[in-house]
């Protein structure tokens, strides 16, 4: 019976991560970032289960990028068309959030909007290499797509809830979401080296990158709120490539 648990949890990913896409179509971008955080947090559990049961298989595997590339995929490639959908079809709604959100007049499509679908290719791209490659096990090689759902998806919760007028204004503009989703798609399929929130004992000494992160991801969130998940991202990967040069320096 106990293998079955760690498929199921990546189940419960793929089903919140389904809703998420009916809400983000929807332009319910809150109900639809909560059904990613469960997702997501369903998919940090079945990698942690199938390791502590001693039940892991290629099937999880597979499983697994599956469940992922809808939760991480297609939602935040969904968010991205939205919002950049938002500003070529609405420049007059650009600093009334509410009346975006509350209904659409009709249906056009546009090519600038569809460079956001191209979050959802690079995750496929980088899903498909993370599966043939033996060697992430200790660490990611690129930005892995549950972090750069989170960056995305932080866009339209940091309009609803913080209420700031500059940051608002910078996250509508067009350049500015034309610029993060190239960005994004470079990050997803880096070769830049970064740790992972996986402890193979509790010592801070084996472990003192990862404890001093989670210390700044909480002080972040309480005093930036939403607002604060890009700052993490950012820190991350800061800290990775920090972590890799004193590695270097101490091998040399």
């Amino acid at each position: 019976m106990k293998q079955y648990i760690p498929n199921a949890l990546t189940l419960l990913n793929l089903f919140c991560g389904t809703i998420a896409v009916i809400f983000a179509v929807n332009n319910q971008f809150v109900a639809a970032a909560l059904f990613v955080f469960l997702g997501i947090f369903f998919d940090f559990f079945d990698g942690f289960a199938a390791r502590k049961l001693n039940v892991q298989s290629d099937l999880g595997v597979q499983l697994d990028s599956l469940a992922d590339m809808v939760t991480s995929g297609v939602v935040p490639g969904i968010i991205m068309y939205k919002l950049l959908y938002l500003t070529i079809d609405f420049p007059e709604m650009s600093n009334e959030w509410t009346a975006s959100n509350s209904s659409w007049i009709g249906f056009k499509l546009a090519f600038l909007p569809l460079l956001g679908l191209c979050v959802t290719l690079a995750s496929a791209y980088r899903l498909a290499k993370f599966n043939i490659d033996e060697d992430q096990q200790t660490y990611f090689k690129g930005l892995p797509t549950p972090a750069n759902t989170l960056l995305i998806i932080s866009l339209p919760l940091i309009i609803e809830f913080q209420n700031n007028d500059l940051i608002n204004s910078i996250i509508v503009n067009k350049w500015f979401l034309i610029a993060l989703t190239f960005l994004s798609c470079y990050l997803l399929n880096s070769n830049i080296k970064l740790f992972a929130l996986k402890f193979k004992n509790w010592g801070f000494k084996a472990n003192a990158t990862r404890y001093v992160f989670l210390f700044l991801c909480v002080l972040f969130l309480i005093v930036l709120q939403f607002a604060a998940i890009p700052l993490i991202i950012v820190v991350y990967i800061g800290m990775s490539v920090l972590d890799n040069l004193t590695s270097k320096l101490k091998n040399n």
